[in-house]
């Protein structure tokens, strides 16, 4: 995923693109959409390879109905009556694709009324009708008129998501013959889209749903009872998942230890972790305990992990879920600062650095400048093999009842570039009160 496209979304209001990158940072005042636009990913990503319409109140956000995400200018009293959204994504080795959908209120809720999706310019789109029905047209524009000739066709709306859409222009093109299409010019290009849809490359754009964090974490716990394992945005699955690990894969467990003490020792947080279990198998009660190494390396006790600062225990779900070997390609993550000392969210930044790539994308909505000091400085010392280019920062500016979302990027120095005056305004204004001098 290389772009978002919003428009009469939440608090923006004109259409506007910006750029992801491997590691992406969204930056701004607090109540300017950057935790709406994290969780705009998330329900264009279900719209475009998962089955279900999204759910804009699924942990860890909840926007409300469809009038509170929609749009309002409230000085004037206007109300938008639908919004869109739109991914800019990669296939294959050079190949790009583009992803639309507008929703409209459906039952007090955002229903995608009309998906389409962009090859070289020429557009495929689904139009849900009024009677539940889908219509497919090809033209040369989103919303564009058909090209001449009668080639909509309804099917059931059950089951259509991008990589499915195939499934209804495949089961288009087996209902009418090529010759009967008024599309001559176009029909090479219609099977073409065809197959790329049914591509082997294509279909490896849907990875795991992106791993989507809250900003408040867990509370840890003196001794744990297993639970349900799959991934919950507070947390709460990750003791069970550490202690899964610690008695069924010892070489697993082995290597995850050494990363997330590997952190522990860089942040100052802790030097060793460990499980303690009541039993020797799956289910029996555990304990996660930590232990912290003096000045001279002698080891100190093993603690609770509920008797050691509130940093770690907010800190160790995200750290597990981007260690784990298994987890998606994508990760979207609120504030992974909070309760973190200053050297500590710096030592956050070089862990971005380092797993922040090709195959995994980090989206983090942040409020430290500790952070993205560090991720400027590991560019510029060249201690990542991530280059400037790698990396995206997204500046939200509040306007007049709306925000525009600025694209700031890093020169290889390590340099803030494109950003507008306001970036940075409040910190220069009290460097310069705390020394004495007036801007």
């Amino acid at each position: 995923m290389e772009k978002v496209t919003l428009k009469n979304y939440r608090c923006f209001r004109e259409e506007q693109t910006v750029r992801l990158a491997p590691l992406t940072f969204l930056v701004g005042e607090n109540s300017t959409g950057k935790t709406s636009f994290l969780a705009l990913i998330r329900a264009l990503w279900d719209v475009a390879f998962r089955e279900e319409v999204p759910n804009f109140q699924d942990p860890p956000y909840n926007l409300g109905s469809f009038r509170e995400i929609t749009h309002s200018r409230v000085t004037r009293g206007e109300q938008a009556q639908e919004f869109e959204g739109g991914l800019e994504f990669k296939y294959g080795h050079a190949q790009k694709a583009r992803f639309f959908a507008t929703f409209e209120e459906k039952n007090a809720s955002p229903h995608p009324s009309t998906r389409g999706i962009d090859l070289d310019g020429t557009w495929a789109t689904v139009n849900e009708k009024n009677d539940g029905q889908l219509q497919v047209k090809f033209g040369d524009e989103f919303h564009g008129e058909p090209l001449s000739g009668d080639v909509g066709l309804a099917y059931p709306l059950s089951g259509v998501r991008l990589a499915p859409i195939a499934g209804v222009l495949s089961q288009f093109l087996s209902d009418m013959r090529l010759s009967d299409i008024k599309l001559d010019e176009r029909a090479n290009w219609i099977v073409g889209f065809i197959n790329m849809l049914l591509s082997p490359a294509f279909k490896q754009i849907e990875h795991q749903r992106p791993f989507a964090s809250a900003p408040v974490r867990s509370r840890p716990f003196r001794t744990y009872d297993y639970s349900l394992p799959w991934a919950d945005t507070e947390g709460e699955n990750i003791p069970t998942y550490l202690a899964s690990i610690y008695l069924r894969d010892p070489d697993g467990w082995k290597n995850l230890k050494s990363k997330l003490e590997a952190f522990g020792q860089s942040s100052g947080l802790f030097d060793e972790i460990s499980i303690k279990s009541f039993g020797k198998s799956v289910g029996t009660p555990f304990q996660v305990q930590i232990r912290k190494f003096s000045a001279k390396g002698r080891k100190g006790p093993q603690r609770n992990l509920i008797d050691v600062g509130y940093g770690v225990s907010q800190t160790l779900p995200l750290l597990s879920e981007l260690l784990r070997t298994d987890g998606p390609s994508m990760f979207l993550l609120q504030q992974p600062e909070v309760h973190l000392h200053p050297s500590a969210q710096a030592a956050l930044g070089s862990l971005f650095c380092a797993i922040a790539g090709a195959e995994r994308k980090l989206i983090v909505e942040t409020h430290s400048d500790h952070l993205l000091d560090r991720v400027r400085m590991e560019i510029r010392d060249k201690t990542t093999e991530l280059r400037a280019e790698d990396v995206s920062v997204l500046y939200f500016e509040p306007g007049d009842l709306d925000v525009k979302i600025h694209s700031i990027r890093f020169d290889e120095y390590g340099n803030v570039l494109d950003a507008p005056p306001s970036y940075r305004r409040f910190f220069m204004e009290e460097v310069s009160r705390s020394v004495g001098i007036g801007l």
